[in-house]
């Protein structure tokens, strides 16, 4: 008995030892896979020795079963999955385009700053980029009729020069010479309207009007330094005008004669697998520029002629150097065809007398009028369309960064920059339809949670090419 009695608390024990382990391997493997652990069931009975000299062997009980503390810790704490499989997958997508978009923002912002920084640079190289693109096609036909290009690059640069130069000189000595007379006439106009606020229903009496003429003079005398300073800052603007014509007629002339050797420099610092793209994107927005320019040049011509001879039948006061302007503010869409004609409107007004000016104005509507609807669909077609919002706001922001300069370069900026974008997006298509898989690494980070391994392998399959 004593024998029997030993054998089965060793047979016991082991028992325990190994419901234990399994206890524990069961908890290890619940923690790997994430799955909640089954309750442990009896253990498997053990053989043990007989209890007596019988050959009827005696059984071992059951082993316990876990501690109840431990199995009601293990289910109050479960596991936590990953944070990045939580997050929804539009959240994941806005997250990763946002900093993309603050860089890219960031990015723009120090481009501007540097762009203001040297201005003076960067609207002379624009300039010479708009004067290149009308004066090419002359190059071209000089080049065609057998005459070398450097003799025909210069022939082209000096006449271009020579004429736009005279279209200034024109424009000062019209207003220099008409100065006078148009003082003359403000003044009239002034005493005209103090005699039609004294006969007017609202009571002004003379006094009063020499009240806000004298404060209108001691604001002046009084702001005599601010004045000063003003002719100063507008010597030190006409020395920076001076500076940046000399670099957009240097520009100009190498842009002439090495254009194509140029743009092949340029596209060589480009990495290699962007360098097809922009090659074939580059002579059509050149395409695009040429065509804006040579549009923007007649339209420009065609109002001022027509302006001009309704100014000059209705005799005001320098029509020649408002058709002048009339045909410069052209250049700057929208807006320059308003301010134009508010000038005109106002030197009628000042000269002539309300009626001239109304007419002056019905004038300036019928011509705008043709030139939106008949001129510049005919003339510049869909090479340069652009939409009159894109416009308006390219405009505004072109003016807020660069002046004048700015607003004249905005627009052809656009319509440039929307035939790159168009003809790069129409070849990564073709890329693609050929087969050939785009530049760029395959999904990765927290948008490409959610792959199967199927699908991460035929992406990258496909980023390493067939």
């Amino acid at each position: 008995m004593a024998k029997t009695g030993w054998l089965g608390r060793l047979g016991k024990s082991l028992s325990d030892v190994e419901a234990r382990l399994a206890e524990r391997r069961a908890e290890v493997e619940a923690e790997t896979s994430g799955d909640r652990p089954t309750a442990p069931g009896p253990a498997a009975a053990s053989p043990a020795a007989p209890a007596s000299a019988s050959p009827a062997p005696a059984t071992v009980p059951a082993a316990p079963p876990a501690h109840p503390a431990a199995e009601h810790a293990f289910f109050a704490a479960p596991l936590r999955p990953d944070p990045v499989s939580v997050i929804p997958w539009g959240v994941r997508v806005a997250a990763e385009a946002s900093w993309r978009l603050l860089l890219l923002a960031g990015m723009l912002w120090v481009l501007m700053r540097v762009i203001s920084e040297v201005r003076l640079v960067v609207l002379a190289f624009a300039a010479a980029l708009l004067v290149t693109a009308l004066l090419q096609p002359f190059v071209v036909r000089l080049r065609r009729l057998g005459m070398p290009r450097g003799l025909a690059t210069a022939v082209t640069a000096i006449l271009g020069f020579v004429v736009i130069g005279l279209v200034g000189w024109f424009v000062v000595w019209q207003v220099m010479d008409n100065l006078d007379d148009l003082s003359a006439r403000l003044r009239e106009a002034i005493n005209d309207l103090k005699l039609r606020a004294l006969d007017s229903p609202f009571h002004v009496t003379e006094k009063q009007i020499n009240e806000i003429a004298k404060n209108l003079s001691e604001t002046i005398g009084t702001n005599t330094e601010q004045i000063t300073s003003a002719g100063l800052q507008g010597v030190t603007v006409l020395v920076e005008a001076l500076t940046g014509m000399l670099l957009a007629m240097f520009s100009t002339l190498f842009l002439l004669y090495d254009g194509k050797r140029i743009w092949t420099w340029t596209t060589s610092l480009l990495p290699a697998a962007a360098r097809p793209g922009v090659a074939g994107a580059g002579p059509r927005a050149w395409r695009t520029l040429t065509a804006y320019v040579r549009g923007t040049v007649l339209v420009a011509l065609i109002d001022a002629v027509f302006i001009g001879l309704g100014l000059y039948f209705l005799d005001v006061t320098m029509a020649v150097p408002l058709a002048v302007f009339i045909f410069l503010f052209a250049f700057i869409p929208l807006v320059g065809a308003v301010m134009s004609g508010a000038l005109a409107v106002v030197v009628a007004l000042v000269t002539q007398g309300p009626f001239t000016a109304l007419m002056v104005l019905l004038v300036v509507l019928a011509v705008q009028q043709i030139e939106g609807h008949v001129l510049q669909p005919f003339i510049l077609g869909r090479a340069v369309r652009v939409h009159p919002l894109a416009v308006v706001l390219s405009v505004a922001a072109g003016g807020l960064v660069a002046g004048i300069g700015g607003a004249v370069v905005a627009v052809p900026l656009v319509a440039v920059t929307n035939t790159v974008v168009g003809y790069l997006r129409a070849y990564s298509r073709e890329q693609l339809h050929h087969g050939l898989s785009p530049v760029g690494p395959g999904p990765h980070g927290a948008t490409a949670v959610g792959q199967t391994a199927a699908e991460a392998e035929e992406t990258r399959t496909g980023d390493n090419g067939a």
